[in-house]
């Protein structure tokens, strides 16, 4: 919601479009730095504490956005657009932290993982919607209020729980300055990954550029929907369906068929075409990042589960910014420049993985259920 909030509110108060994006981009750099430093602390200490801090200080820096608005001190804004984006509660990483540690079984934490995946798909979906909904009803300043209340609420429900308040298992922990970057695997599975950003960031503005080219406005949200739907059906499908294969060669499948069903991207003539033609991508979407979240706890040295999970969540937010501002500048090209970008991302991820297929498998054994 936070992003959509941000823009929506400095359209509202007529100020410049060039400082609702630098608002939002500063929101969501923010975030991406905070996380992996937050997840750190979440491994040395406790869950519960670090959330009910950072969710504190995000919850005060929406209210005051909320109050105050954007327009009439920008600077003051762009400060607590990056406190809100810094301090955001570590709730993904640590939750997909917490999966291998609740459920014992290989096959009830690939479930876990694919449906947390799946949730984040109805979220992508559901955010912006009610933030520009709440904007059309009331104003866009009662969208920030809700992002306030949405964070403190969502965070109160996660340290509620009893696993929330367990210290994270790491008796053979060595602190070390680069934390989890120091396994080779994980750097590997960072970088493909950071691809995959640069896709999903490259293919909205793909839409946008192809509702353009062809007149038909409604493809511009239509065709990230219809992505989002192929993730949703392949999401349930690979969570009910026995893969024999280990993690790592899941990953590499799953990479592969992404890659391949994205070919035909350059070949986009006419909206049913590239709306049929998203469906199949989007099919393998949800299990390769589901895979991704369940190796790269695998790959993490001992008490870095946490920070792991949230440099994965940061490089993906990374490489969409990065997406977006490539294909952007294709799209001067045609539908063909932008469809360029997502294509090359997606068949760079499954090169990465298939160039040093060997540093994905797990170095240290799987933690037990605590």
């Amino acid at each position: 919601m936070a992003p959509i909030a941000l823009l929506l509110t400095v359209r509202a108060e007529h100020g410049p479009v060039l400082l609702g994006a630098a608002l939002a981009s500063l929101y969501a750099l923010a975030s991406a730095i905070g996380q992996p430093l937050l997840g750190r602390l979440v491994d040395r200490t406790r869950l519960v504490p670090v959330a009910a801090a950072t969710a504190a200080l995000s919850t005060t820096a929406f209210a005051l956005l909320a109050a105050s608005g954007c327009t009439a001190h920008p600077a003051a804004a762009a400060v607590l657009a990056v406190l809100a984006g810094a301090a955001t509660p570590p709730l993904e990483a640590a939750m997909r932290a917490m999966w291998p540690r609740l459920l014992p079984r290989p096959e009830e934490q690939r479930a876990a993982f694919t449906l947390d995946s799946v949730s984040q798909e109805l979220l992508f979906v559901i955010g912006p919607l009610t933030a520009t909904i709440l904007a059309q009803l009331a104003s866009p300043a009662s969208a920030l209020a809700v992002c306030a209340v949405a964070t403190a609420a969502g965070t109160a429900a996660v340290a509620a729980q009893q696993p929330s308040r367990r210290t994270p298992p790491a008796a053979h922990r060595e602190v070390h300055w680069t934390g989890a970057l120091r396994s080779r695997g994980l750097l590997l599975l960072l970088a493909a990954m950071f691809f995959l950003g640069v896709n999903l960031g490259a293919f909205n503005v793909l839409a946008l550029t192809l509702a353009d080219a062809t007149g038909s406005t409604w493809l511009a949200g239509l065709l990230p929907a219809t992505v989002s739907v192929g993730s949703l059906a392949g999401g349930l499908l690979f969570a009910r369906s026995p893969w024999p294969h280990p993690p790592s060669r899941q990953l590499l499948y799953a990479a592969a068929g992404f890659a391949l069903c994205g070919l035909p991207l350059l070949l986009v003539t006419s909206p049913p075409f590239v709306l049929a033609v998203s469906l199949c991508p989007g099919l393998y979407l949800a299990p390769l990042v589901a895979t991704a979240f369940l190796l790269a706890d695998r790959l993490a040295l001992p008490g870095t589960a946490t920070e792991a999970a949230a440099w994965l969540i940061a490089v993906i937010g990374l490489g969409q910014a990065a997406g977006s501002a490539a294909a952007g500048r294709l799209a001067a090209l045609g539908t063909t420049g932008a469809a360029c970008v997502p294509v090359m991302a997606a068949v760079l991820v499954a090169a990465i993985l298939a160039a040093r297929h060997d540093l994905l498998t797990p170095t240290t054994p799987m933690e037990k259920p605590a």
